[in-house]
């Protein structure tokens, strides 16, 4: 057996560990563009803006003073023996104006969040605003409300609206406006040394990708271990309930229980998926392959289980694994056919 060199170890000639933070930093660092966070930006955004729409629907039902948990019992959950520390200012009050206020506001944030106009302050905003919320919901909180929120949190880390933004149109409509006034470009997220419209690689960028990247690789992790629990994962009836489901049924797949085998053969398919995810997204050869699974089990989700917005969410988290060129010459080529 040949023995092992320096540089297969990530170290340097002289035995130092450069090489592995040399590598380390281009993984979390490299200056990149914003393609990737950008389609993220505009569905993340839009998402924020429908679920303040769905909440304001039945409002004193969600946050007024005879909501379904009032804000004494939300009190009693949160601070009791046990506390959590969990707080929000919509506890504090049952004042109907003051909560229609807030839901507006942060349904406007949304919209603006989507259209990237002042895309970093108005990121900010609907993340805060949109917790506030969040940790109010005690008992009506879904997965939607928790991957919404992660992946709107990370994009504030980044110049989500450096391309496909309102804030990009008026950069390169008003340039010399925006360089004069660098609070323009902090509030808005533009690189300061953007001119002409044209927008320079940001390490930012590629740092809010690995967190999104890295939280969905845990998610998935942990959401396959507990499935690990139950005893259907473990003899493949686990996808025979699921559509079986009438409260989660979106369209007829009773069919399935004709063929017991093919069922219980994709319950351990998904159960491998899901628990391997974290270590087969990441090589180029297999990741294609797992992003494929990621579409079909959330787009199966969406379609089949009456969850279209999960699901729908789950397809735009797994985009963080796109790289910013790809989606860049798509987009490029579709262009080009239109033209």
């Amino acid at each position: 057996m040949s023995p092992i060199s320096p540089a297969q170890l990530g170290v340097g000639d002289d035995g130092s560990e450069l090489s592995f933070f040399n590598s380390l930093q281009d993984f979390f660092f490299r200056p990149n563009s914003a393609h990737t966070l950008a389609l993220i930006r505009i569905a993340t955004g839009s998402m924020i803006a429908y679920i303040h729409l769905v909440w304001m629907l039945n409002l004193e039902s969600f946050l007024g003073p005879f909501a379904l948990i009032n804000n004494a019992t939300w009190r009693a959950l949160h601070h009791g023996t046990v506390p959590d520390f969990k707080w929000t200012y919509l506890a504090q009050t049952d004042s109907m104006p003051i909560l229609w206020l807030h839901e507006i506001f942060a349904c406007l944030a949304g919209v603006m969040l989507a259209l990237g106009f002042l895309t970093r302050a108005f990121c900010i905003l609907a993340w805060f605003t949109t917790l506030m919320t969040v940790h109010r919901m005690t008992g009506m909180l879904f997965g939607l409300d928790q991957i919404t929120l992660m992946l709107v949190m990370y994009l504030c880390l980044a110049g989500s609206g450096n391309v496909w933004s309102l804030d990009c149109g008026l950069h390169r409509r008003f340039g010399n406006f925006y360089l004069k006034h660098t609070w323009l470009h902090a509030i808005s997220g533009l690189p300061v040394g953007a001119r002409d419209g044209v927008m320079p690689k940001c390490w930012s960028n590629t740092f809010a990708m690995r967190l999104i990247q890295l939280h969905l690789c845990v998610i998935y992790l942990f959401g396959g271990l507990g499935k690990m629990r139950g005893e259907m994962w473990w003899d493949g009836s686990a996808m025979w309930y699921s559509v079986a489901s009438y409260e989660y049924q979106s369209m007829d797949m009773t069919w399935t229980g004709h063929f017991p085998v093919l069922s219980s053969i994709f319950t351990h398919l998904t159960l491998f998926w899901e628990v391997s995810y974290c270590a087969i997204v990441w090589p180029r050869w297999t990741r294609p392959w797992t992003l494929l699974v990621a579409l079909l089990v959330h787009g199966g989700i969406a379609f089949f289980l009456g969850m279209v917005t999960f699901g729908f969410m789950m397809i735009v988290a797994n985009i963080s694994f796109v790289p910013p060129a790809l989606i860049q010459n798509l987009v490029g080529i579709g262009r080009r056919r239109d033209e």
